[in-house]
């Protein structure tokens, strides 16, 4: 949250550490929390009528469903006062039926209800804090069916790690009196090493300041909670702040976003307006590969096993035995990334197979992980000892814009809607054709230059009719990328929109799956 902060700007490490009184033992967030909340878009311009929608959105997208279960208001839900009794108070404009009946919507659609408050007199944007009263708040968030509480670091006087102890363990205790399971997320912005002492007192903690919605961000909050894996556990996780995935930046930034943060096992809080959101933002949120790495039982966070230049080399061990490795490019321009399965921790095989967790792709290698990793993205594959190979396999390839399938329409190469049919039953054969119903995807006249108009063709075994898959879910031919036309607009991903090969771009509409039939 963009926050005017009072409190010391200065952490002192140094500080002595208290003992809190209890452990944390709540049995919550066993893997890490996944849900959305209304600051990263909304700030305080909230109501219940957004929180509604977005709660209906999340379930008939299918994020619900995928793991996205918490609705989660930040600031601004209140009035600015208590009352005669000393109760916070929703804001009767913003939420005329209450939170109680706001708790009961989400509730009755199979979702979990979060709220926030402050460990300080005021919260970051002055409405009443929790400081004093933290009993009588628990209660309150109890009663009106509260599942999760984001607690803030705003207007406190505190100068030591001791000090913060004692206030979140104060709201920790609270909480645990109520009976009611709430899972506890605090928010003190990594100022004294909550990684060494919050696991006793949350189930999860923010390692740094808040992310905004560029590449610039991004970078800077991973680079300060990567190191933090010996941290993280099942019920205790760092917490390097909401998603901005649909909230600005590329789709390549976007991939890698999420990619790390799935990677590091962190929370998975969306915080883009849903309402708005495109296809591309949409096959971010939910691809269940990428998900399962972070929702991994055995609750590891990824360690960097090489890092220089700009490019990081992460291995996150998971509870099957597989290793999910991620190819991390900093830089500007594309750039090679290589490891090894040895280095990733696998144990020794005659060959591996990666799978590849974007593009779908599966290989098998003698050892070696490697790719080229687009500027400002990730490559990650599910590594296992063994064997597999999508070459000569059959399945349906579906694009990130415009959730359709690569389609044959009489001579042109298209996109559908995906419906099955042999038209859209694509193999990557063992000669690099890629073939559909008895015909060769081809470069119309053998064509070389962007804009070239893609169809179906007899196939003859010429260079244009030869394409690659690549690790970044680029499908290539002659340095240019199969392209949806005009697919980075959404107008441009309508049924029967033309696939053209086009300068590589990295974009969303040069970004393709293989798809299970």
């Amino acid at each position: 949250m963009r926050r005017v902060l009072a409190v010391a700007a200065a952490a002192v490490a140094a500080a002595a550490l208290a003992t809190p009184a209890q452990a944390l033992e709540n049995g919550l967030a066993r893997t890490p929390p996944m849900g959305w909340n209304t600051w990263n878009t909304f700030e305080c311009s909230i109501n219940e009528t957004l929180v509604e929608q977005t709660t209906d959105l999340m379930v008939s997208s299918g994020m619900r469903d995928r793991g996205y279960t918490f609705v989660n208001l930040d600031d601004c839900w209140m009035t600015w006062s208590r009352d005669a009794d000393g109760n916070l108070v929703a804001d009767p404009a913003k939420f005329p039926s209450g939170l109680k009946a706001l708790g009961d919507y989400i509730h009755a659609r199979g979702m979990k209800f979060g709220i926030y408050e402050d460990a300080g007199t005021m919260t970051c944007q002055g409405y009443p804090g929790s400081l004093g009263h933290e009993q009588a708040d628990a209660n309150l968030f109890a009663s009106w069916g509260v599942d999760y509480l984001k607690y803030d670091n705003c207007h406190n006087d505190s100068s030591t790690q001791q000090d913060y102890v004692r206030r979140y363990s104060a709201m920790r205790d609270a909480l645990q009196a109520t009976g009611r399971p709430i899972t506890y997320s605090i928010c003190e912005w990594g100022y004294f090493d909550p990684a060494t002492w919050a696991g006793d007192v949350g189930n999860l903690w923010r390692t740094t300041g808040d992310i905004t919605n560029n590449w610039g961000s991004i970078d800077s909050i991973y680079r300060q909670n990567v190191g933090l894996a010996a941290a993280a556990k099942p019920g205790a996780w760092n917490d390097p702040d909401m998603l901005e995935v649909g909230d600005g930046m590329d789709f390549q930034e976007d991939r890698a976003h999420f990619t790390l943060w799935a990677a590091m096992a962190a929370p998975l809080i969306a915080g883009a307006d849903l309402r708005s959101a495109s296809v591309a933002t949409f096959s971010t949120y939910l691809n269940p590969d990428v998900i399962a790495v972070d929702q991994d039982p055995l609750g590891k966070q990824a360690t960097r096993i090489a890092t220089g230049n700009g490019l990081d080399v992460l291995a996150k061990p998971l509870q099957d035995g597989a290793v999910a490795v991620v190819l991390f490019n900093e830089n500007g321009t594309p750039q090679p990334i290589t490891t090894t399965a040895a280095a990733a921790g696998l144990p020794a095989a005659a060959s591996y197979r990666l799978a590849n967790l974007w593009s779908k792709e599966l290989t098998t290698s003698d050892g070696t992980i490697g790719a080229t990793v687009p500027s400002h993205s990730t490559v990650i594959y599910r590594v296992t000892p063994g064997s597999g190979s999508s070459i000569g396999t059959t399945q349906p390839i579906q694009g990130a814009s415009s959730g359709r399938c690569m389609d044959i329409d009489g001579t042109n190469a298209d996109i559908r809607d995906c419906d099955g049919g042999a038209n859209q039953a694509w193999t990557f054969t063992g000669a690099g054709e890629l073939t559909a119903n008895g015909r060769c995807l081809d470069a119309e006249k053998g064509g070389t230059t962007a804009g070239t108009k893609l169809l179906a063709w007899p196939c003859h075994g010429g260079a244009n009719q030869k394409f690659k898959l690549e690790a970044d879910g680029s499908i290539t031919q002659a340095g240019l990328c199969v392209d949806v036309t005009g697919g980075d607009k959404p107008a441009g991903n309508v049924n029967g929109t033309q696939l053209e090969l086009w300068n590589c771009n990295d974009d969303a509409n040069q970004n393709w799956q293989l798809k299970s039939p």
